[in-house]
């Protein structure tokens, strides 16, 4: 960091001089960045800024409004201050009012030498001072390369390299999504409370206007890679000046870190996740023998023999094409209908999720909604227990604000040879389930009923017949009369027990509306809607026509 004006002036060849601030005394904390010699009036064209100027003054102008103008175009170009000696020059015993009015005008620093130094002890102590601060900054670059390079190396996750950053800043730094979300952060030392308290609030009031900004104390830089950008990091810097370049290439040094590093998990990932899905998809679809299979997995690392196999499969809720209601509101358009990157995340947030729950199994995006995942228990007994704990770990990984997941189970298997069955169960149970909307951690075959059955039962004509035949006349009379939606009418009225109140409330139709829809659906379909036997029939003909057509 270059010295300031207040530094430079108590130096002993300034000192010597008997220097006395006459204007600018708020901006003494200025960087000075060269210290310049100069005799001639328009000086400021040849300075770029940063420059502390030593006058005798005996070349300025003798009007007032040149001598404005003088210290005007000091202060325009940024020059860091001016230093006038007395005595020498033109201004024997001290500095023209119009001088001190114009350099207080414009926060200037404007210091008077009462006694007469020799210039060149001034620059000579000046430069060593700003040769020093260069070489410092030096060496905490070159350390500052060294540490994330290191960092990089060795694959260090994302909680590290911000302790790292906030570390070498000696300030707090936060790693935040694009949602304003925090994903890491090191207080320095601070409470957290402090620094985090409405985090998203504070953050979306920080906009930048380039990719690295610095803005209301907070010096914030863009993180990402391949022009997908992922995240913010944030270093705190309070203080009244800009924070030094030292810390503007330790912050782009560290985004870049977490980039590289987030890029090569998602290499080496999914490479790992192509192997587990090849494996996965030979099991369901007999594309590889079994003994082939066992063997891939235990060279990847995941004995599969003399365990207890169970096949778990994870979707989002709700309908498959809603990959906006997966995204979340928050989300920018074009991530809210990336289905494939969703998956792909979630597919890794399980991966996450069996390594902190010390589960070994292969697992992997199985097709374009779904992650399948074959655990691999050593013992029967433990396997409640253990999709308990993995659900719990994927929902630690994906973070209390993510989209709705659906976790599915089918029945253990003693062999690799039955494990087909229980990711097919399992798949089937999540289908199943896909509208449920009960808070059960892991779905299996006994939690979704009579939906759950009927979904297995999908493919089977006589379920088919059976559907036409209750439904077929009201499915026949909505398709002609779009506007009726008698379906939905039926539905209602079952769904809540055959109260009608209850039921036109839901349908948002007045009661005489809704009585006189269900009046025509019993003309239509020639039943009698006040009979249990004849409800109850409908009802299992409307969840086995929603499981047909959920195919």
């Amino acid at each position: 960091m270059f010295p300031t004006v207040s530094e430079i002036l108590a130096l002993d060849p300034v000192r010597h001089g008997l220097p006395r601030v006459l204007a600018g005394s708020g901006a003494l904390d200025r960087p000075v960045r060269w210290v310049h010699v100069a005799e001639v009036p328009d000086i400021a064209t040849l300075l770029r800024g940063g420059e502390l100027v030593l006058s005798t003054g005996i070349g300025l102008p003798p009007s007032d409004d040149a001598l404005r103008a003088f210290v005007a175009a000091l202060a325009d170009v940024g020059a860091a201050g001016l230093v006038i000696e007395l005595g020498r020059g033109r201004f024997a015993s001290s500095l023209p009012r119009a001088m001190v009015a114009e350099a207080q005008s414009r926060d200037l620093p404007l210091v008077e030498l009462r006694r007469t130094v020799r210039f060149v002890r001034i620059t000579e102590a000046v430069h060593a001072l700003i040769v020093d601060a260069q070489l410092t900054e030096l060496r905490a670059t070159e350390e500052i390369h060294q540490r994330f390079t290191e960092l990089s190396v060795d694959g260090a996750e994302p909680a590290e390299v911000v302790h790292q950053a906030a570390l070498l800043a000696g300030a707090p730094v936060v790693l935040e999504n694009l949602s304003r979300q925090v994903l890491a952060y090191d207080t320095a030392g601070e409470r957290p409370e402090l620094l985090l308290d409405d985090w998203e609030q504070h953050s979306r009031r920080l906009q930048l206007p380039s990719r690295t900004f610095y803005t209301a104390g907070w010096l914030v830089t863009t993180v990402g890679a391949r022009g997908q950008d992922w995240g913010r990091l944030l270093l705190r810097w309070p203080g009244p000046a800009e924070p030094p370049s030292r810390l503007t290439i330790l912050l782009e040094r560290a985004a870049s870190t977490l980039a590289l590093g987030r890029l090569i998990r998602r290499d080496a990932e999914g490479l790992e996740r192509q192997i587990h899905r090849t494996l996965l998809t030979a099991l369901l679809d007999h594309t590889r023998p079994v003994d082939e299979v066992a063997v891939r997995a235990r060279a990847l690392g995941v004995p599969l023999e003399r365990r207890h196999l169970v096949g778990v499969v994870i979707r989002f809720r709700g309908d498959s094409s809603g990959w906006r209601e997966a995204a979340g509101a928050g989300d920018p358009p074009d991530l809210a209908d990336d289905g494939p990157t969703r998956l792909r995340d979630l597919a890794e947030a399980v991966s996450a999720a069996l390594r902190d729950a010390t589960i070994e199994g292969l697992t992997s995006a199985v097709d374009d909604t779904t992650v399948g995942a074959l655990l691999a228990l050593r013992s029967p007994a433990g396997e409640d227990r253990a999709l308990l704990v993995l659900a719990a770990a994927l929902h630690r990984a994906r973070g209390t604000d993510a989209a709705p997941v659906i976790i599915a189970a089918g029945t253990g298997a003693a062999t690799l040879r039955e494990a087909r069955r229980s990711l097919v169960e399992a798949r089937q149970v999540a289908d199943a389930a896909r509208h449920d909307r009960r808070d059960v951690p892991v779905y299996r075959m006994p939690d979704v009923g009579l939906a759950g059955l009927l979904h297995l039962l999908r493919d089977e004509p006589r379920l088919q017949t059976f559907v036409e035949r209750e439904l077929g006349p009201l499915l026949a009379h909505d398709a002609r009369h779009p506007r009726d939606q008698l379906l939905d009418t039926l539905r209602a009225y079952l769904d809540h027990g055959r109260n009608k109140s209850a039921a036109a409330t839901a349908a948002h139709l007045s009661r005489p509306a809704f009585y006189e829809r269900l009046a025509r659906i019993a003309r239509v379909l020639d039943c009698d809607l006040g009979s249990v036997d004849t409800c109850l029939s409908l009802h299992v003909a409307l969840l086995a026509l929603d499981a047909v057509r959920e195919r």
